[in-house]
């Protein structure tokens, strides 16, 4: 019976965390990290504002904690179609078009989790998700350059160009503002993901 007691405590614990987190998510989707003040996410989880405290120490934790669950989804995304079957051009053109066409249709979460001022500690946390991307790159320009499909580049270098361009050329601040919208947004993946392969695989062999 206690050790009952104790399962259901600790789920609903769980449950808790969850729904706060799930809560402090949507407000900075909608309004960026300010929008994700402690009490107002408490409002909006339907809980005291000591319930949140309970599970983080400070805004800053919580922020960081968004950032690693959403680029844990994002790279498991990325790093799936990067590892799919196929061509390395191919598996590079689809990992760049399904991170960018995910970032566009969140526009401002990317915005938050990629480029918006934060504190040092949620920074921390963005620098990891852009190097666990640059990874999922690398790995396949290394394939790319073993087959012969790629030139001799540095892959890490490479990989690291690519995030850096794509990002910057999302939701960074030299980012375009020519309109938004189903349209406008495939122009933008299109051009992003033209320039990338060009940059990777040669400027006569990139057709996309």
């Amino acid at each position: 019976m206690v050790y009952r007691q104790t399962e259901r405590a600790t789920q609903r614990l769980a449950d808790t965390r969850a729904r706060i987190l799930a809560a402090a998510r949507a407000l900075v989707a909608d309004g960026g990290w300010a929008a994700a003040q402690i009490d107002t996410v408490a409002h909006r989880a339907g809980v005291a504002t000591g319930t949140v405290y309970r599970h983080w120490s400070s805004k800053a934790e919580l922020c960081a904690e968004i950032v690693a669950t959403v680029s844990a989804r994002e790279v498991g995304i990325v790093a799936a179609v990067a590892e799919a079957d196929g061509t390395p051009a191919g598996k590079l053109e689809a990992a760049i078009r399904t991170f960018s066409g995910r970032a566009l249709s969140g526009r401002r979460l990317a915005y938050a989790l990629i480029a918006e001022p934060v504190d040092p500690e949620v920074e921390t946390v963005r620098l990891d998700y852009r190097a666990q991307l640059a990874r999922c790159f690398e790995r396949v320009l290394r394939e790319g350059i073993m087959r012969g499909a790629f030139p001799p580049l540095d892959p890490a270098v490479a990989a690291a160009c690519i995030v850096g361009a794509f990002m910057e050329a999302l939701v960074g601040p030299l980012a375009p503002s020519k309109g938004t919208g189903p349209r406008a947004d495939r122009a933008l993946v299109d051009q992003i993901t033209h320039f990338c392969l060009r940059a990777s695989i040669g400027a006569g062999e990139a057709t996309t």
